[in-house]
């Protein structure tokens, strides 16, 4: 039986997924702004990946016979400075989420809750990808500063990609 605190702990990852949907979406939105449609396709299939993520922790929670709660989720950053800047905060906030995604697997660890420690190790997992990921894009994208036509290579690549591929 899982304690009622490794269900909070779960129930608060699943907003903190679809919260990471809501800002990739908005981070899609600034993209569509600046006609950079292949990092706006690439953003959003982001979000998209990110509802996944919340989907899944509630299924696992079903299964369990957990109640899943959902919360109120906050307005997400709508403008920055330049692309580069919403890489670096798509990647800051990759960290943070493998942070959230680490403290979850430490809490099942301590409770001896191994199937959910078990059940977490694929996401412990998909957060190193994403992490390397983002930031690949990241760093392509500090290499192309001042290089307008380097901006638009990466943007059609990254619109012919998935998130995995980039």
């Amino acid at each position: 039986m899982m304690t009622e605190e490794m269900q909070a702990a779960l129930n608060k990852q699943i907003n903190e997924e679809l919260f990471s949907a809501y800002i990739y979406a908005s981070m899609s939105s600034y993209f569509e702004d600046m006609n950079l449609k292949g990092f706006a396709s690439w953003m959003n299939k982001h979000a998209e990946e990110e509802v996944d993520h919340a989907k899944r922790i509630v299924k696992y929670l079903h299964d369990r016979n957990a109640r899943v709660v959902y919360t109120t989720i906050s307005a997400p950053k709508t403008a920055w400075e330049d692309p580069t800047a919403v890489l670096k905060d798509a990647y800051d906030h990759e960290c943070k989420i493998s942070e959230c995604i680490n403290k979850l697997s430490s809490l099942a660890v301590e409770q001896s809750d191994h199937a959910t420690h078990a059940f977490l190790e694929w996401f412990v997992t998909e957060q190193v990808e994403e992490e390397a990921l983002v930031n690949g894009v990241l760093q392509q994208l500090k290499l192309a500063q001042g290089a307008p036509a380097a901006l638009f290579l990466l943007d059609n690549e990254l619109r012919q990609s998935t998130p995995i591929e980039a």
